[in-house]
């Protein structure tokens, strides 16, 4: 049987090897290397023009919208923040990857292509449906647990996600913003314990999940499994 073809969002930074310095389209290989030991054989998709999103939905078995940059918030009708928690200046978004995972994340949902998104990604799949993000997490809830990667999330278990991974688990992640305002459509799956949203699921979609944890650092491969099975026909 041959593989279920999973497409996975990139950054566009200038890259160098040798003495070239050029612009790329880059991920971390660990998406890549799940994607793989799930039995889905991966491809990277660059940050072009949202024209081609559609036809990407129409031609991969799944998406995996990948971690990065956050969202620009002028996207969901906020005012950008001028610094980050800490003091440091915030890394500058990135319009026109903004643009490209925005109009994929909508096309893979009417197109009924199972959709993964991870961190950065589960808030483009939550922006994508019209939902509304926390810029700044420390300041609404108190605390600067998330920015700790590891710890602790409960899981509905009836959910998607809840049934490939378990209620419970202890996930590597460190996050400043998540969701405030859920999408069209979007359920909460998953919770820290102070009830800040860690995983969403679309209702009435094939397998459209995001979690705010970075599943591709760990050992456990369970979530990019049920993603692959997902896409299998």
């Amino acid at each position: 049987m041959a593989r279920p073809i999973v497409g996975i969002t990139t950054y566009l930074e200038a890259a160098r090897w040798g003495t070239w310095v050029r612009e790329a389209a880059v991920s971390p290989h660990a998406y890549a290397r799940a994607v793989e030991k799930a039995g889905g054989a991966p491809v990277l998709l660059p940050p072009l023009s949202p024209v081609s999103a559609g036809d990407h939905a129409r031609r991969l078995d799944a998406v995996i919208l990948a971690g990065g940059v956050d969202v620009d918030p002028a996207l969901y009708g906020e005012a950008p923040a001028a610094e980050a928690d800490d003091g440091d200046a915030l890394a500058a978004p990135q319009p026109h990857r903004d643009r490209f995972e925005v109009a994929l994340a909508q096309a893979a949902v009417e197109a009924d292509v199972p959709l993964l998104g991870i961190s950065r990604g589960m808030h483009v799949l939550n922006v994508a449906q019209g939902g509304t993000l926390i810029t700044s997490l420390p300041a609404a809830v108190g605390h600067d647990r998330h920015e700790t990667a590891r710890h602790v999330v409960t899981i509905s278990v009836t959910s998607r996600l809840g049934k490939a991974v378990g209620d419970r688990g202890e996930v590597t992640g460190a996050h400043g913003r998540a969701v405030r305002r859920l999408g069209t459509g979007l359920l909460a799956v998953a919770w820290a314990d102070d009830q800040i949203v860690e995983g969403v699921e679309l209702q009435g979609h094939r397998f459209a999940v995001g979690v705010q944890w970075h599943p591709e650092r760990g050992a456990d491969n369970r979530l990019f499994e049920a993603l692959v099975d997902a896409a299998r026909p």
